[in-house]
């Protein structure tokens, strides 16, 4: 317990040096996306390959690609029956309730304490997921705000843009055919991949928006509500139902407590809804995900 506590507080720290770095003047409003940037294109793709690298991986695993769709897809469903009537509204909560943030989030933690094993499992559940909050969503509520019918095309469009799911993709394709990248492309994502942990807690303390008016107090609560009660609904239902290991089943648990991902606020400015809202359920989601996090690794360690 005092190990977890000690590591966890240790990614705090730097949560809140980035934090404070950026209220100080230290980092620019420029510096998130730049941050953002290296984290998704670089230091996260490279921490994927190297896990990879390390496991064998089994056809039956990729299963948990499924889980990760349905379990990402499910509060965005409730964000859009939970609004009927109001078009905008749906839209906006479609995209800040569906998803979960792993890969700059959950992914550090679980790489610090589970090992590559873990990341496996996460980057697993992460293909179905990233195929909801890096895309699917976004695309279902612009379509649904314009009164639109559904486009594939669309869709997949915005998923090749991702790289992170395109470097899954790959990293499980030569997974199943039992492939290795040669040992200097390893050698030098192994440089990269140590950064991840450091710049995505730096980047997320960067990013933090704690500005609110009174008025969406209600809101910002009932959003964080509906997000939770649905991730200790599938916890239990991992725990106790699928047919995975104990390590797999533990792993699942804490990943659907990750927080909002990231692009929400961005793609509800896109959305023309409101930026500030979406800014303040991300940043709350973060603080409240890591205190979850936490107590889960210390009471199922």
């Amino acid at each position: 317990m005092q190990e977890i506590l000690i590591r966890a507080g240790s990614f705090v720290a730097v949560i809140v040096l980035g934090y404070i770095l950026r209220q100080t003047g230290f980092f620019t409003e420029a510096a998130f996306p730049v941050l953002s940037n290296i984290v998704m294109k670089i230091t996260l793709p490279a921490a994927i390959i190297i896990s990879f690298s390390n496991k064998e991986l089994e056809p039956s695993l990729v299963t948990l690609a499924l889980v990760g769709l349905v379990a990402a897809a499910l509060p965005a469903t409730l964000g859009f029956l939970l609004n009927r009537g109001d078009r905008g509204r749906q839209a906006m909560e479609m995209v800040s309730l569906g998803g979960y943030n792993v890969g700059n989030f959950t992914l550090p933690f679980i790489q610090s304490f589970l090992g590559s094993a873990g990341v496996i499992v996460s980057s697993l559940f992460d293909v179905g997921n990233a195929a909801v909050c890096l895309g699917g969503v976004y695309s279902l509520a612009v379509l649904l705000k314009a009164g639109r019918g559904f486009s594939m095309k669309k869709l997949l469009l915005t998923l090749l843009k991702s790289i992170p799911l395109l470097c899954y993709v790959i990293m499980i394709v030569l997974g199943l055919l039992k492939l290795r990248l040669p040992g200097p492309v390893l050698s030098w994502a192994g440089i990269l991949a140590n950064a991840n942990t450091f710049l995505a807690m730096l980047m997320i303390g960067v990013g933090l928006r704690m500005q609110f008016n009174c008025a969406q107090i209600g809101r910002i609560v009932r959003l964080l509500a509906v997000r939770y009660i649905v991730a200790a609904v599938l916890a239990a239902a991992f725990w106790f139902l699928l047919p995975y290991v104990l390590s797999i089943r533990r792993t699942l648990v804490l990943l659907v407590f990750s927080p909002v991902p990231n692009a929400a606020p961005a793609f509800t400015g896109d959305l023309k809804e409101d930026v500030g809202l979406a800014s303040a359920v991300n940043s709350f989601s973060i603080l409240i995900s890591i205190v979850l996090i936490v107590f889960l690794l210390i009471i199922t360690a």
